[in-house]
């Protein structure tokens, strides 16, 4: 019986690419908090895959773990100078899922603003290792730094993001509960709910990108807080607000809401105690076309 042909050259790099999509998309969209970034740097592995010499690569998820790492880190150096010149405090594009992952990552929009403050080379170490499992030989080769310099990368940046991670997790039960009545409050301007939802140091936080009205800075405080939701709930119509969907925004309890301007926005929400202490609102149209267009392709949820 004769030999059938071997495969295609296009079909045996789709074949061998597509079960590593998901990983990718997850590793470069940890490193730059864009859908559309991510996208576009895990495409680009995909082209350098299909031109490579596949049979020299013995292991595929560690060759486009390093290319697609390595594509992150050339996006943040320009990434940075845009961040410089961004209208108001910038927000990762939000993931919206219909509940927490029992197997996600553990990271949430608060560990990954954290990251932001972190350098480019300190944040790939840290995702590559703590949230990938990747080990440091193998980082050492990405970065190419030797593995002493990488665990040394990795260890900085455990120490700066230690405190952004929740001690007392809230259950998915609980959280849904006060995003909803979060949403009601704040819409229906019901000063004592929202006062008994909000803690002593809550801070809210909007990203409109100068395209939608937002605050230019993140409020701080309990007061301030309260003025600023009392006067949106002041200035909306009764019903002119929308709520479409109690979500987990990621990896935090939130919701979708088409506001009076017609344009949908995401709010996140960080609970302690029983209380919320920080308001993540995403408003800017640029980072919430993937929640109209549908879910990013490869199952990035």
């Amino acid at each position: 019986m004769p030999r059938p042909p071997d495969p295609a050259p296009s079909e045996d790099a789709a074949a061998s690419f597509a079960p590593l999509r998901p990983r990718l998309l997850r590793v470069a969209y940890r490193m730059l908090g864009s859908i559309s970034e991510a996208e576009d740097v895990v495409q680009d592995a995909y082209l350098r895959w299909h031109r490579a010499d596949r049979s020299e690569v013995r292991d595929a998820a560690g060759f486009l773990t390093r290319t697609v790492t390595r594509l992150c880190l050339d996006v943040l150096k320009s990434a940075r100078q845009q961040r410089e010149t961004y209208v108001g405090p910038w927000l990762p594009e939000p993931i919206i899922a219909p509940e927490p992952e029992p197997d996600g990552d553990d990271i949430t929009l608060t560990l990954m603003l954290a990251l932001e403050r972190l350098s480019p080379l300190e944040r790939a170490a840290f995702l590559l290792h703590d949230v990938f499992g990747v080990g440091f030989d193998e980082i050492a080769t990405t970065l190419g730094r030797d593995a002493a310099a990488c665990r040394q990368l990795a260890a900085r940046a455990r120490a700066h993001v230690r405190s952004e991670r929740p001690r007392f997790p809230v259950s998915a039960e609980q959280g849904q509960a006060i995003a909803a009545a979060f949403f009601q409050a704040s819409r229906s301007g019901d000063l004592g709910a929202l006062t008994s939802l909000l803690a002593d140091e809550v801070v809210f936080v909007s990203d409109g990108g100068g395209k939608r009205p937002a605050a230019l800075n993140p409020v701080r405080g309990h007061d301030r807080v309260m003025r600023l939701l009392e006067g949106i709930a002041r200035k909306t119509a009764a019903g002119a607000s929308a709520l479409l969907a109690v979500r987990v925004i990621d990896g935090l309890p939130g919701f979708v809401s088409r506001e009076p301007d017609g344009l949908i926005q995401t709010t996140a929400l960080e609970i302690a105690a029983g209380r919320i202490v920080a308001i993540y609102v995403v408003r800017n149209p640029d980072k919430l076309r993937h929640l109209v267009l549908g879910p990013p392709s490869g199952g990035l949820h």
